[in-house]
């Protein structure tokens, strides 16, 4: 039983890290149509700059902050060179992925930089601290720290209700109108450049947090912690959308939070069960060729409509 419950703890406390990446993957993939491949740079760069401010004794919600400012940073670099420079979308992220790589090394002056002498978000923090004290439960005999839990469940319920806010101004409306139909736009006399600018800048900066958040919860930034999150995120997102589209009631973000408690619940019991660590990128891209193909009714899944008059 006390297994159970601290592999459910677990899963909670990753899947709403990743429920941040997922949201900022939705935007570029689902909204914008953008295969922004920057992703796997701006993740490790939020964690690269929370590193190097903690280490200065910056205060860690302070550095979690410039690490959203810096994923929106490098979110304009990437639409700046597509819609002006008139680069492909494709190139372009991965032009940027490849160049944050140096810019990582830069900042932290090294690979990978521990963090558990630190105080930061999940370590001596005064909220922290606070809340630890609230949020520490004793069943049967065993002690569950529910902190970081909540810590993250916060952050990450407050971004989505603001972004689903946002989805609901002018500036929203036209985000999803540019990702249909840009020639539409056009005509309404908007820019469209500068709609794909801002969509690709919130995306990267929720996916730079993510990476700053999950540096903090590990107690280290590496550089190599960004490889394959636009993967996992795109799996995230069209496991939530397959599943789940179907209710309207639902919100895409909720969608794609959900996707991330699935996919990390699916990983943890896989590797419960002892599966190779190695096979786990096979496993999350056989997971996104089946999501893929039910959504494209390869597999005949859905049901045919019949016609009036009873004609298939």
């Amino acid at each position: 039983m006390d297994q159970i419950i601290s592999l459910i703890i677990n899963i909670l406390e990753l899947s709403s890290l990743f429920g941040l990446v997922a949201m900022g993957v939705y935007i570029t993939y689902k909204i914008l149509d953008f295969p922004d491949l920057s992703v796997d740079g701006t993740y490790p760069l939020g964690a690269s700059i929370v590193a190097a401010l903690l280490i200065k004794g910056v205060n860690p919600w302070v550095a979690t902050l410039c690490a959203f400012l810096g994923g929106a940073v490098a979110g304009f670099v990437t639409a700046f060179l597509h819609v002006k420079v008139k680069i492909s979308n494709l190139m372009s992220g991965v032009l940027v992925m490849m160049g944050l790589y140096s810019v990582n090394l830069i900042i932290m002056g090294k690979s990978n930089t521990p963090l558990f002498t630190t105080t930061h978000i999940f370590n001596g923090d005064k909220i922290y601290l606070a809340l630890e004290k609230i949020f520490t439960l004793n069943i049967n005999g065993n002690t569950y720290n529910l902190t970081k839990f909540i810590i993250v469940l916060v952050i990450l319920i407050l971004v989505k209700v603001l972004l689903d806010l946002f989805m609901k101004t002018k500036l929203g409306f036209l985000l999803f109108a540019v990702g249909d139909n840009e020639q539409m736009v056009t005509t309404l006399g908007v820019n469209n450049d500068n709609i794909k600018i801002l969509g690709l800048m919130i995306s990267n900066a929720l996916v730079a947090l993510a990476g700053g958040l999950t540096a903090q919860y590990n107690g280290v930034a590496d550089v190599g912690l960004g490889t394959g999150v636009v993967v996992k995120g795109l799996a995230c997102v069209i496991i939530g959308s397959s599943i789940f589209s179907r209710f309207k009631f639902i919100k895409s973000t909720s969608q794609s939070i959900i996707g991330s408690i699935i996919y990390y619940a699916a990983i943890s019991i896989a590797l419960k069960l002892n599966l190779n660590p190695n096979l786990l990128n096979l496993l999350t891209a056989t997971v996104i060729v089946i999501a893929l193909a039910s959504q494209n009714d390869i597999l005949g899944l859905k049901k045919k409509k019949l016609k009036k008059g009873g004609a298939c």
